[in-house]
């Protein structure tokens, strides 16, 4: 019996939005506060400003491409498996990873719950912090990308897509984070 793939929710405005490709652009200058920006926290149920944790804890801010909650990039699902069951490692470094998504809310609640998200998942389904941070876009969805903040709120770390790199890996993540330190 053959099966189909599901596309129902894929062709929405943010598809549409983002279907012409543009690609990443490294606008953010090193050593400098990213711009801030406030999300819904769909794992936790409340609002999360990325200023609030200046002072406190670095950050990884960690953009995934998923398309649906049925659809998720073949080089993401990955990396979003990955840091969830290598979250502990990130809190016991004294940083907070964000996961942000373009999907909408009812979507990205859906995500947590097939993929027992730990860590703080934000949706940005109008993609303006996407594009605050220059991550670029293709074929329905942004693109993702990685950036370490320290405790001063101050860019240490970015990561942008490449096919030939597409994100960075945990390793990676956790000694750029030891790094700030």
């Amino acid at each position: 019996m053959l099966t189909s793939t599901d596309f129902s929710g894929l062709f929405n405005e943010r598809f549409f939005q983002n279907f012409l490709p543009v690609p990443a652009n490294d606008q953010l200058y090193m050593e400098v506060c990213p711009p801030d920006f406030e999300l819904p926290n769909i794992t936790g149920g409340n609002r999360i400003k990325l200023s609030s944790y200046r002072g406190k804890m670095p950050v990884i801010l960690a953009f995934t491409r998923i398309f649906t909650e049925k659809q998720y990039c073949p080089f993401c699902y990955p990396h979003i498996k990955a840091l969830n069951e290598n979250y502990e490692k990130f809190v016991e470094a004294g940083a907070e990873v964000l996961m942000i998504t373009s999907t909408d809310e009812r979507q990205s609640k859906i995500v947590v719950q097939d993929l027992n998200l730990k860590m703080p998942l934000l949706s940005d389904p109008k993609c303006f912090v996407f594009r605050k941070y220059a991550t670029g876009q293709a074929l329905g969805a942004p693109l993702p990308a990685q950036f370490v903040l320290d405790i001063q709120g101050k860019l240490r770390y970015r990561h942008l897509f490449s096919f030939l790199d597409t994100n960075a890996s945990v390793d990676k993540l956790l000694a750029e984070l030891e790094a700030v330190k």
